[in-house]
């Protein structure tokens, strides 16, 4: 049995301290078992190391999300790179064909298709592994895992049997019902009606066959290349409804989806993160700061307050779901960023009646890591380094930089560095048409700098 976890996302639900890089599942505000902070992500795969599915696991994901799963997991997870975002069928299938070219799974092995961030208890995966027998035994094309409801939600999708069943066995799928009203739930419910986790199996053949059936490539590499071209829809609506014979197990189980503000802070081990002060009036408020000034929350009952370079957010607990369709015309990019080699934080943008533009940005080098060596054509720079020491390769030249240093790379200038010392910088860019699609890579490893400069024979200073 493979795993295959979606990560996926554009963060909207829980902005402003999530976005296009950094999804729900990134937020370092839940409680580990060391009272460290972790994140959902951080929380599941250490979940699936518990009950032995590590090894059977890989990640699908977007380019955008690369950096901060390598981050918070590991560089060793294997992940199945998205060439762009399109839906989970195009990225279910891509994945259905990764494992079959590129990990050698047989046509027979069963396929769990599981989100990355659902708050569970350990015994969740623990049931998950029983959907492989599932499968076998009823000879379905969908086995389905689902939560017995312990209260009629409106919130959640539900799995609604062909009639009733005894308590524990799978059961044959009639119909799905997508966020019922309370009153609607509660008939569901006594149908024996499951919660939709959105984790299902099948076997690998299963969906390569539904890739034959497209005259789609069933390599991987070959897939990648024709990805835009796939259908933009969910596997939902392109293989669940089109499905003869599906199966659903039930799960009696604490799960919970941490998807907005309320259900977040509902899991949170204290109501205060970062920079700040709640009054002692304060009741059932919660706040979260990522900004180095302090927030300070005086009487309220039933808040979240929430503050980060992208934004500030002040709701009611129970309207904060609403964000999402509030910002829905919000284009400003990722104010923030966290990445393999450390972080970045937008400081200032401007955009002047010439068409220049100006953007500020603090960046931070976690010591022993480095970054890519590149150039940009259309901006230059000018780094201030504020703190630590580091090696800047420069061109033909590697030489020592240390704080106070200023150095200038006008476009087109070939760079790197890595931090001998954890480095702080300040870089403002200044440019017409400044993106971050303005990024010609060399070199990705500062190994594969060295051998570059040796095999030059250029000049190296330490």
């Amino acid at each position: 049995m493979k795993l295959v976890l979606l990560s996926g996302g554009s963060g909207k639900r829980l902005w402003p301290l999530s976005n296009d890089t950094r999804s729900k599942q990134f937020l370092k505000v839940l409680e580990g078992q060391k009272n460290e902070k972790q994140s959902m992500v951080q929380r599941v795969w250490g979940q699936l190391k518990a009950v032995g599915l590590e090894d059977s696991s890989v990640i699908a994901t977007s380019k955008m999300q690369r950096d901060m799963i390598q981050t918070q997991v590991g560089t060793n997870v294997p992940l199945i790179i998205e060439p762009e975002r399109r839906d989970t069928f195009p990225a279910i299938a891509l994945a259905a064909s990764y494992l079959f070219s590129e990990q050698n799974s047989t046509e027979d092995e069963v396929i769990v298709v599981l989100p990355v961030d659902p708050y569970v208890e350990d015994s969740f995966f623990n049931k998950v592994k029983e959907l492989e027998n599932v499968l076998s035994i009823s000879e379905a094309d969908l086995a389905l895992m689902g939560v017995k409801p312990t209260y009629p939600s409106s919130k959640y999708g539900y799995i609604v049997p062909h009639e009733k069943v005894k308590d524990d066995q799978f059961f044959k799928v009639n119909r799905f019902t997508e966020k019922p009203s309370e009153e609607k739930a509660q008939a569901l419910i006594e149908m024996n009606a499951l919660w939709n986790t959105g984790v299902f199996a099948f076997k690998l053949s299963y969906i390569l066959n539904i890739l034959r059936d497209k005259e789609l490539p069933l390599s991987y590499n070959e897939l990648s290349l024709q990805y835009k071209t796939l259908p933009k829809i969910s596997f939902d609506y392109e293989v669940v409804e089109n499905a003869n014979h599906i199966v659903a197990l039930p799960y009696d189980g604490y799960w919970k989806d941490l998807g907005t503000w309320n259900t977040l802070t509902e899991e949170m081990a204290t109501n205060q993160i970062g920079k700040g002060v709640l009054s002692e009036d304060t009741i059932n408020t919660h706040l979260v700061n990522e900004l180095d000034i302090p927030v300070t929350v005086i009487g309220t009952k039933d808040l979240v307050v929430a503050a980060s370079p992208d934004g500030i957010l002040v709701s009611d607990k129970a309207s904060s779901p609403r964000i999402k369709e509030i910002i829905s015309d919000f284009e400003q990019p990722p104010m923030y960023e966290e990445r393999i080699w450390g972080w970045s934080r937008v400081l200032d943008y401007a955009k002047y009646d010439t068409g220049s533009e100006m953007v500020t940005k603090r960046i931070c080098i976690l010591e022993g890591k480095s970054s890519t060596f590149h150039y940009h054509n259309l901006r230059d720079e000018v780094w201030t380094i504020v703190k630590g020491e580091g090696e800047l390769a420069l061109d033909d030249n590697i030489h020592r930089v240390k704080a106070g240093d200023i150095i200038h790379l006008p476009a087109g200038k070939k760079h790197g560095i890595r931090a001998i010392t954890e480095l702080e910088f300040i870089e403002v860019q200044t440019g017409i048409g400044i993106s971050e699609d303005d990024f010609t890579r060399l070199y990705y490893s500062w190994d594969e700098v060295l051998n570059h400069f040796k095999e030059a024979k250029s000049k190296v200073i330490l």
